[in-house]
């Protein structure tokens, strides 16, 4: 089985902990304030049959870009999600000027709270609009009923964007959960065919649970499925931000288990195949040079 099926984790990070500074991280997550290199990850990889990866920014700022760019010439990189100030729109394009990334599939940039209503703004709908025509993603975390109702609305003012939204949309943990107002925001988002979602776990659960937590994670790993189905979710591991509370290994499997316990053999679709279509890594893979994905101003 693992031979025969596509595995693509949709989504991990690489970090030097000198280089970069990592605002989202605070003292209770110690644990990963090291380096994480493509040496750390590959045996994992090639233990667990995962083939491929799509490399995702993990701060802000164009010295991650330059950062991405090396990491990039490992083979298992697919494609790399870049950073990109969607919000200011002519340092965006700037910044894809800039940048040399053959492997560019994506962009994204860290949102925390804010409300995205700049997302309404006419030069960043502008700016969403070339991303489509150059067939790159937008991922994010919304985590607000606020930023769910901006980005549906963008999605549907450009609907040949692919959104991806990292981490199950940040689902509700431990005592203070309103699982049924988070399924209400899924379903709006599963509403836009042209969303997609990541089947992963982000720091906001991890820091909450105090180990790894399965049977949480289960119902809404159900009702994801349920929403999006198997053509519209990933499975990703948000290494080595997971190493929190679990393995590589541990996290995966589990992910894994959950979701042919949802989906069946639609299940195996989410391990790669999704993925490699959502980010269209086939067509990407044939390309030559970085200038196809240069989107003047």
């Amino acid at each position: 089985m693992r031979n025969t099926i596509r595995r693509i984790d949709a989504h991990q990070h690489f970090w030097r902990i000198d280089a970069q500074e990592q605002p989202w991280r605070d003292a209770h997550q110690d644990a990963i304030a090291r380096d994480f290199a493509p040496a750390d990850l590959l045996p994992t990889l090639e233990e667990l049959g995962i083939g491929e990866s799509i490399l995702v920014e993990s701060t802000d700022g164009p010295e991650e870009n330059d950062r991405l760019a090396a990491y990039s010439r490992e083979q298992f990189v697919a494609g790399v999600v870049a950073w990109l100030p969607v919000s200011q729109p002519a340092h965006a394009r700037r910044e894809l000027e800039r940048i040399s990334l053959p492997k560019l599939v994506g962009v994204r940039c860290l949102i925390d709270d804010d409300p995205l209503e700049w997302l309404a703004d006419r030069e960043v709908v502008d700016l969403f609009r070339s991303l489509a025509e150059h067939r790159l993603s937008w991922d994010v975390v919304p985590i607000t009923e606020e930023q769910i109702t901006n980005i549906v609305t963008l999605a549907q003012a450009v609907p040949d964007l692919s959104i991806v939204i990292d981490h199950l949309g940040r689902p509700p943990v431990g005592d203070d959960k309103d699982l049924d107002a988070w399924k209400g925001r899924i379903d709006r988002l599963a509403a836009c065919p042209n969303i997609s979602m990541k089947v992963s776990v982000g720091l906001h659960a991890l820091s909450a649970w105090p180990a790894w937590e399965a049977a949480e994670l289960r119902a809404c790993i159900t009702h994801a499925a349920l929403s999006f189905g198997a053509e519209r979710l990933m499975i990703a591991s948000n290494w080595p931000v997971v190493t929190l509370r679990a393995s590589y290994g541990e996290a995966w499997t589990s992910i894994e288990s959950e979701l042919r316990t949802a989906l069946g053999d639609d299940a195996d679709a989410v391990l790669g195949a999704t993925a490699a279509r959502v980010y269209e890594l086939d067509r990407r893979a044939v390309e030559v040079g970085a200038d196809d994905r240069k989107i003047s101003g």
